[in-house]
């Protein structure tokens, strides 16, 4: 069974159980969770200073949005030289580098990294990074990133949100956790999906490919 299969069917039994309406079921829409581990995400040039002169990611992964997981990783090198090693690196380029981490990771690395939505790099912690071929030091750009749920159209006009509305979610689960500001993000190519980091999927009992409740 392929990744494309795999998707149809969790698509097709997440169709049913938000269209079931009978008595004593809990009400909401429901959304799968991915975990999301820390990563990189890096502009082309960066990619060339760390990997070599005219490098290219590679593809390991396909992800949601036409992104990637590729097949690349490098160290994150935080204040008095505390590191992380072996971190994934997400393409295609961007315009901006932006490291994702979690607030258990800004502690490891000694950086006070915000809680920030993605792309929202400004006045953010700074962080080096170290490949094969060399290293880059970034003044801003590491972040904790922000929970928040990807919508195709059809899935927002679904559930009766739009683009950037924040809701509140439920994890059915024996610890019964309840996120709070949690942003919408509509695009045609995005699959239905909350994501949330490690820290708060340890802290809630989640794993990947659970389902949580659009309250």
């Amino acid at each position: 069974m392929n990744t494309n299969e795999i998707e149809e069917i969790t698509r097709i039994i997440l169709t049913t159980l938000n269209e079931k309406e009978s008595a004593g079921e809990p009400k909401g829409f429901m959304v799968p969770v991915g975990v999301s581990a820390r990563h990189i995400h890096l502009t082309q040039e960066a990619v060339e200073l760390l990997f070599g002169e005219g490098y290219h990611l590679t593809k390991k992964k396909e992800l949601m949005g036409g992104q990637f997981a590729a097949n690349e990783q490098c160290t994150i090198v935080g204040l008095k030289l505390r590191a992380i090693e072996n971190v994934r690196i997400l393409g295609p380029v961007r315009s901006f580098n932006q490291v994702e981490i979690s607030a258990t990771d800004a502690m490891k690395l000694g950086v006070n990294a915000p809680l920030r939505n993605s792309g929202d790099i400004k006045g953010s912690a700074p962080v080096a990074l170290v490949g094969p071929k060399g290293a880059l030091y970034l003044k801003e750009g590491c972040i904790v990133a922000a929970r928040h749920i990807h919508m195709s159209p059809s899935d927002a006009t679904a559930a009766g949100l739009k683009d950037k509305d924040v809701v509140k979610v439920k994890a059915d689960n024996e610890r019964g956790t309840t996120f709070e500001n949690v942003l919408i993000r509509v695009d045609p190519s995005f699959t239905l999906e909350m994501h949330i980091d490690t820290d708060e999927a340890n802290a809630s009992g989640i794993k990947q490919g659970n389902t949580v409740r659009i309250l």
